[in-house]
């Protein structure tokens, strides 16, 4: 029997050009319709890829009967409109991270997602990419023993993304841009993280491009059962190359092995007890992962996340990470900016949650 091809439609086309390389080269997918507001912009991407179904209305989206998903990659902060209008169209939704650039209408969203029944998933593209898929599979095969800590990190040299005028306009926060990959990989790993405590810096260089938010930030997490991990990010520093320093990598310390995967380059270093360390190459790969000019857009990632939502649809079982899994970590977000904000003190992810729900916003 035929797997199910799925419909999608896309908004937003900076980065929803990595989404569409991958719906039009998956064989899961097909690419119903593009909307961006920016008719310049559907005409450049119409003839980067031949596809000329577009349109600068979402609602005419929302209207196609046919379209089966709405994948959204559009500017942070509007998010929560354009989801509830997916919802409320009868579509289900891949949203790319963050989800919400606050825990501001988390409830309204859930709220609509339970009341339409429709799954809302959140393209935390890290996830897939090769590396940390052959670790996740390690660590579900049990061959790290029991987890003691995950240090996730992502560091990289992001002045080119000041570039770009709206990432200078208020509300940028290289926290949810950038350090929400390695808060996801260590939440994949410790979905329980009670409590976090960490100090921020913002440079000189941050300061040139008129920003205070913190560029430089080091976190310490512990989950209920007192395992820790780590959570490192700087991003208008000068960094190393490439061969000495990832740009984000994700270690498991278990009793029986220690793994990490890393980003951009496909490499996965494990040593498992009885086996000598080794790490695995995955060179072949570059050009599925890395489709566009340098490591900017890595649309192979955004491939093996809507395969894997096309399974999931199949299998009729909740995508991850969902909304709950996404509100979470918008709370455990929360709490590591509160402890920023506090100089260091300890945050409990349990108080945010309180207070959101108790009504406080």
């Amino acid at each position: 029997m035929a797997a199910t091809t799925y419909r999608m439609g896309v908004v937003g086309l900076g980065e929803g050009r990595s989404i569409m390389s991958a719906a039009l080269s998956s064989s899961r997918w097909k690419l119903a319709k593009v909307c961006d507001l920016n008719q310049e912009l559907c005409e450049h991407r119409a003839k980067e890829f031949d596809f000329h179904e577009w349109t600068t209305d979402y609602q005419e989206m929302l209207a196609d009967p046919d379209i089966d998903v709405i994948a959204i990659y559009t500017p942070d902060q509007l998010h929560f409109r354009h989801v509830c209008q997916a919802l409320e169209a009868g579509k289900h939704v891949i949203c790319t991270k963050p989800l919400l650039p606050s825990l501001e209408g988390a409830k309204e969203l859930m709220e609509a997602q339970e009341r339409t029944g429709k799954h809302v998933f959140v393209g935390q593209s890290s996830r897939f990419f090769e590396p940390m898929k052959l670790q996740r599979q390690d660590f579900e095969a049990g061959r790290n023993g029991d987890v003691e800590t995950v240090e996730a990190y992502y560091i990289t040299d992001a002045r080119w993304f000041l570039e770009k005028a709206w990432s200078r306009q208020k509300g940028f926060s290289w926290m949810y841009n950038f350090v929400i990959h390695a808060v996801d990989m260590v939440r994949w790993y410790l979905p329980d993280i009670t409590e976090v405590m960490g100090f921020g810096r913002s440079s000189a260089n941050n300061a040139a491009y008129g920003l205070e938010t913190w560029d430089t930030v080091r976190f310490l997490l512990r989950d209920s059962s007192g395992r820790i991990a780590t959570v490192s990010g700087s991003y208008t520093l000068p960094i190393l190359d490439l061969a000495a320093e990832t740009a984000i990598g994700c270690t498991i310390r278990g009793t029986k092995g220690t793994t990490r995967g890393e980003y951009p380059n496909l490499r996965y270093h494990t040593h498992f007890e009885g086996e000598e360390p080794a790490v695995q190459k995955m060179d072949d790969m570059h050009d599925y992962y890395f489709r566009f000019e340098g490591i900017s857009h890595h649309a192979g990632e955004y491939q093996n996340y809507i395969e894997y939502f096309a399974e999931c649809l199949d299998q009729g079982i909740t995508p991850k990470p969902n909304i709950e899994e996404a509100v979470t970590t918008l709370a455990l977000m929360e709490a590591m900016e509160r402890t920023l904000r506090s100089n260091g003190q300890s945050v409990k992810v349990q108080d945010v949650l309180d207070e959101y729900w108790a009504g406080k916003r």
